[in-house]
């Protein structure tokens, strides 16, 4: 698994689906949104939490695509729904190096990012949280897509069109989570609600991940 792990870190830096690809994306949105709502810091504060939480769910949309693409293309997924591990593990480890290249940068990044639009000082410690709890979900939630699209050429807008559904609860709650830290209020209800979707995205959706895939290769 751990080898697993390591192979798909190396592909999708090599693929340039990593740590620059969503990093960039994500400030040019954070950049774009004054231009748009003006540079006024209390409207860009109210805004903030929620312009954040969007810009790292759309980062994380871009290297979906190429989570089972390379590995569809040369015959390895062939190989690992054969393979003595199961394929579930797999899809997790795939899911994993998916966050650790996209979504784990974007954390690291987002306070930085916060200060561009005037996120008050109380939310920065809300913002971290939020997305270290809510990520891991989008990155689950984007294999599944992956697996129900794979095969599939030019599937990209297909996949985005069938994930971005699924990440609403999560960017609603990641959101609140933030905006309520900002404001001082009672954290509880978003945090355990976010913790929550990630917990059951994590232990439900490989499965059907991997149903998916067994599925599509069946049909190829």
């Amino acid at each position: 698994m751990i080898a697993l792990l390591l192979r798909d870190l190396r592909l999708a830096v090599r693929a340039g689906g990593g740590f620059g690809l969503g990093l960039a994306f994500f400030l040019i949105v954070v950049t774009l949104v004054p231009f748009g709502v003006g540079p006024e810091g209390g409207v860009l504060a109210r805004i903030a939490s929620g312009v954040l939480w969007l810009g790292a769910l759309l980062a994380c949309l871009l290297s979906l695509d190429r989570i089972f693409a390379l590995d569809y293309e040369d015959g390895t997924l062939d190989l690992l729904v054969t393979a003595p591990i199961p394929l579930e593990g797999a899809v997790s480890m795939k899911a994993a190096a998916h966050w650790i290249t996209t979504g784990l940068p974007l954390v690291l990044a987002a306070p930085v990012f916060g200060v561009l639009l005037h996120l008050p000082a109380p939310a920065y410690l809300w913002l971290v949280v939020s997305l270290l709890l809510g990520t891991p979900a989008l990155s689950v939630l984007g294999t599944f897509g992956a697996a129900l699209t794979v095969g599939l050429k030019r599937g990209g807008l297909l996949l985005s069109l069938l994930v971005l559904p699924l990440y609403v609860p999560t960017l609603i709650f990641g959101a609140e989570l933030v905006r309520r830290g900002a404001a001082g209020m009672e954290v509880r209800v978003p945090l355990l609600m976010l913790a929550g979707i990630t917990a059951a995205t994590i232990a439900l959706v490989p499965f059907a991940s991997a149903a998916a895939i067994r599925v599509n290769l069946r049909q190829a």
